[in-house]
This record gives C-alpha cells, sequence and structure tokens, in this order.
C-alpha cells in the first residue's frame, strides 16, 4: 500500500509506577511485524495538558491554551488510535479522559482500537472510552485486546509478575491480529473516504 495508515499509540496513564509501558510496547511490536501501518507511541506523560478549561470545545471555537493546541496537532497527525487503557475505578483515567477531551475535530472519522487492563481486563474502562469516541465521531473496532483475570496478576510486576508479556502471548495474539486487522481496514477506509 503506498499509504500506511499512520497510527498513534496512546498511553492513557501517567503514573509514576504504571504497568501500561509493558503492554504499548509489546502491542507496538505486533503492530510493526505486520507491516501495514506506522505506528507512533504517543505517551500522555510528555504533553503538558492543562485540566480542560476552554470556554467551548474546538468544534465550535478554537482552543486559547498552547498546550492544547499542541496536543490536537498531533493527535490530527494520525489516521487511527490505538489505546492503552487502564482501568480506574470502573472506568478511563483521569488524564486519559483530559487529553481526549482537549480535541475534537482531530478524532473525527478515524478509527479507535485498544489493548486493555486491570482485573476484568479493563473491559469496563474500554466500554466507557468507546462511548466518548463515538461522541467525538471515532469508529470504534469491534475487536480489542484485554489483559485480565489472572493473566493480569501473572505479567504486573507490582502484584509479583514477571512484567513479561511473552508469558501470557499465546492467549492475547489472537485478538491482537483482530484487532489490529479491524484497525487497519477501517483506517484504510476512513483515509480514502476523508481523500
Amino acid at each position: 500500500m503506498a499509504n500506511k495508515p499512520k497510527i498513534a499509540l496512546i498511553i492513557g496513564s501517567t503514573r509514576q509506577h504504571r504497568f501500561a509501558d509493558i503492554p504499548a510496547a509489546w502491542m507496538k511490536a505486533q503492530a510493526d511485524a505486520r507491516g501495514d501501518m506506522d505506528v507512533e507511541v504517543v505517551d500522555l506523560r510528555d504533553f503538558n495538558l492543562p485540566m480542560f478549561d476552554e470556554p467551548a470545545s474546538d468544534a465550535y471555537m478554537p482552543s486559547s491554551n498552547a498546550a492544547a493546541v499542541a496536543w490536537q496537532k498531533k493527535i490530527a497527525s494520525f489516521d487511527g488510535y490505538i489505546f492503552v487503557v487502564a482501568e480506574y475505578n470502573h472506568s478511563v483515567t483521569g488524564p486519559l479522559k483530559n487529553a481526549v477531551d482537549q480535541a475534537y475535530t482531530a478524532w473525527a472519522r478515524k478509527p479507535m482500537a485498544a489493548i486493555a487492563y486491570g482485573s476484568m481486563g479493563g473491559a469496563r474502562a474500554l466500554e466507557h472510552l468507546r462511548g466518548i469516541a463515538v461522541e467525538l465521531q471515532m469508529v470504534p473496532t469491534r475487536n480489542a485486546v484485554h489483559i485480565g483475570g489472572g493473566d493480569f496478576w501473572k505479567v504486573h510486576p507490582g502484584m509479583g509478575g514477571s512484567g513479561n508479556l511473552a508469558d501470557i502471548e499465546g492467549a492475547l495474539l489472537p485478538s491482537a491480529a483482530a484487532t489490529l486487522d479491524d484497525l487497519a481496514w477501517w483506517a484504510k477506509a476512513t483515509m480514502a473516504a476523508r481523500g
């Protein structure tokens, strides 16, 4: 394909002792091995986003905060997104929700997929994110990667686990392939439709 989709792999946790880097690296390796998309890690730690405090969404008026504008430009440069979703109290992290709220037009008509984690595989947080994505005119993919239950504890270094997703890779590979297939298809379709 002449123009491979450019995909942001967005790390949605900013905690010092986060688990997110482990699934992010693993998911990037899965995507890179395919060769049908270019994936760039976008870490929320690298953006000094204020809490959303604009008069309105950038769907209605330009944002005034320079950090928000820089974030919008970064997000706008991609054709789709893979979110690394940590589940906090049955939902997404505060920094991820804030980052999503800082942009509107940049997300529109582009697909989003996810690798989610937590005791229930991050399923509740990802369902919240999918609902938010629909409001932002993203195309949520059906498939996702979920790291939960015993597998989550087995690899989470803060919980005595190995820190190595290879230890549970057999359980994750089928869903990763399906997720990336969905993302690649929707990215190509929406790129063509956006012209």
